[in-house]
């Protein structure tokens, strides 16, 4: 005899099952329509499970930016190891991998950063993550520059806005991934020139 009852999954693996669900409504649906009953719902599970992985529909929101960030800053870093260390090469490979960044978490990208402005906990996590690109890109870029820590810092910060806006206009179809990325990659590299 045969048991054909559905396996029981470990607590990481119904995680990432809930997650995959949620990313899954996200898409289909908007963010509007997540909410943890509807998750479980999806998810074939109890309302408590999903109360017991993400507290709050914020918190689940939070952890679906994270997975999206997590999964593009490993490719980035990924690439940047492949990367001659010079700068035009270093502006490239960021350049592309931040238009790909949107291009490959698709349209969700921008919904779940939007859903994430609505509380103080939200913008907490989402400047969080922003400060982690900053600092990465400090790091790639330091090596190429005179500017000072804070000045770089700075000029850091602008170039991830502008990155962002650029990936929208990408995104709604008026400029090419290969242009919005070209744009990007010039912008990096007249950023460490002094002010």
């Amino acid at each position: 005899m045969t048991d054909t009852s559905p396996k029981r999954l470990s607590k990481p693996q119904r995680r990432e099952q809930l997650l995959g669900t949620a990313m899954t409504i996200v898409r289909e649906q908007g963010t509007e329509a997540l909410t943890l009953g509807y998750l479980a719902e999806r998810a074939g599970v109890s309302k408590p499970v999903t109360y017991e992985h993400f507290g709050t529909r914020s918190g689940l929101l939070i952890e679906l930016y994270k997975q999206i960030d997590a999964e593009q800053v490993a490719a980035l870093l990924k690439a940047l190891e492949r990367t001659p260390r010079e700068l035009k090469e270093v502006a490239r490979v960021m350049s592309r991998a931040c238009m790909n960044c949107y291009t490959s978490a698709g349209p969700e990208w921008h919904a779940i950063s939007a859903a994430l402005k609505g509380t103080a906990e939200m913008e907490a996590a989402q400047q969080e993550l922003v400060d982690g690109y900053v600092d990465l890109y400090c790091e790639a870029l330091g090596p190429f520059t005179k500017l000072s820590k804070e000045e770089l810092r700075l000029r850091c910060v602008g170039l991830i806005g502008a990155g962002e806006a650029i990936s929208r206009e990408m995104l709604q179809g008026r400029v090419t991934q290969a242009r919005a990325a070209s744009v990007l990659g010039a912008m990096l590299m007249a950023t460490l020139s002094p002010a």
